[in-house]
């Protein structure tokens, strides 16, 4: 049997920009209705990011099989060749040459206060992107993207009879009640923060115990509480594996996702995986960006071993 693990989600560029002043001492609130400043950004990094990269990254790491599904814009061939030279199969990106790659845009100041700017750019010709071309498929994810492309993804996958993985993640306030119950009716499994999920709740009505029913695993993270897994009834406690050093949590939810993809192919039980992807968020943290971690499937498993006192 394949596994291969289909990632439907963004591909974007990063821009991080640093202010040595606080914004606070140059934006007046008297005057916020008619805003014109600059800020002297001395900083500026690229980061290579974009949910479904960030998983694909983690899961390839971890020796898993990912491919990812997304669009990528005109500038997007450095993008590409990073693929291809850490091993991770590019057939299933398509190019949109009127468009920029999926950007965001992020300033922040002294006090860790940001100001961001995101241009979607190519992300919004996600729905062009078919399921039935990606081929032979173990299970799939429907991470944020452009919305047309997830609900298109989700009624594909659910067409083809691959089990997914719903993870709306920033794009949940996109779509209505009606329609995220239709992602959870569709989905094998659905994971969410603990504020995205208080969201999912409110948007389509149901209770937790409602959308764990419909479901055979939700998963819901709590941060430095570690995460639920409800399956079949049971809830599963988490621990949150203490990180060698906190460094940035950008990428944190997707190396846990990969992590769950991981378990979710190889047949492990749900305290392994979620074991699994603790570790991996664990991992990403003491790094910054979402893709500057790097270590082998065999160090991974000895840490595991290290932590849980077992192997997986």
């Amino acid at each position: 049997m394949t596994k291969t693990t289909l990632i439907c989600g963004s591909l974007a560029f990063d821009k991080i920009m640093q202010y040595q002043g606080r914004f606070g001492e140059t934006l007046l609130a008297d005057q916020l209705h008619k805003v014109n400043v600059s800020f002297l950004v001395p900083t500026l990094r690229t980061e290579y990011g974009g949910c479904a990269a960030n998983i694909a990254y983690n899961l390839n790491m971890l020796g898993g099989e990912p491919l990812i599904m997304a669009t990528i814009g005109q500038d997007g061939g450095e993008y590409l060749e990073r693929f291809q030279n850490l091993g991770i199969s590019t057939r299933a990106i398509r190019k949109i040459k009127e468009a920029y790659t999926a950007q965001c845009f992020v300033t922040a100041d002294l006090d860790n206060n940001q100001i961001n700017a995101f241009h979607p750019g190519a992300m919004q010709f996600s729905h062009e992107n078919n399921v039935a071309d990606a081929g032979a498929l173990r299970v799939a994810i429907i991470a944020p993207d452009g919305r047309d492309g997830m609900l298109k993804h989700a009624k594909d996958c659910a067409a083809l009879k691959v089990p997914f993985m719903f993870d709306p993640g920033q794009q949940l306030p996109m779509f209505s009640g009606a329609e995220l119950i239709k992602f959870i009716d569709q989905a094998s499994y659905v994971t969410a923060n603990d504020y995205e999920f208080e969201m999912l709740m409110d948007r389509t009505g149901l209770t937790l115990p409602d959308i764990a029913s419909r479901l055979d695993a939700l998963i819901v993270t709590r941060g430095e509480k570690g995460s639920e897994i409800y399956v079949n009834g049971e809830r599963h406690e988490i621990p949150c594996v203490t990180a060698k050093a906190v460094i940035d949590p950008t990428g944190c939810g997707d190396a846990f996702r990969a992590g769950l993809l991981f378990g979710i192919v190889n047949g492990y039980d749900w305290p392994t995986t979620g074991r699994l992807a603790s570790l991996m968020g664990a991992i990403k943290i003491a790094h910054p960006g979402g893709q500057n971690h790097k270590s082998t499937a065999a160090e991974i498993a000895n840490r595991f071993e290290q932590e849980f006192g077992y192997r997986y």
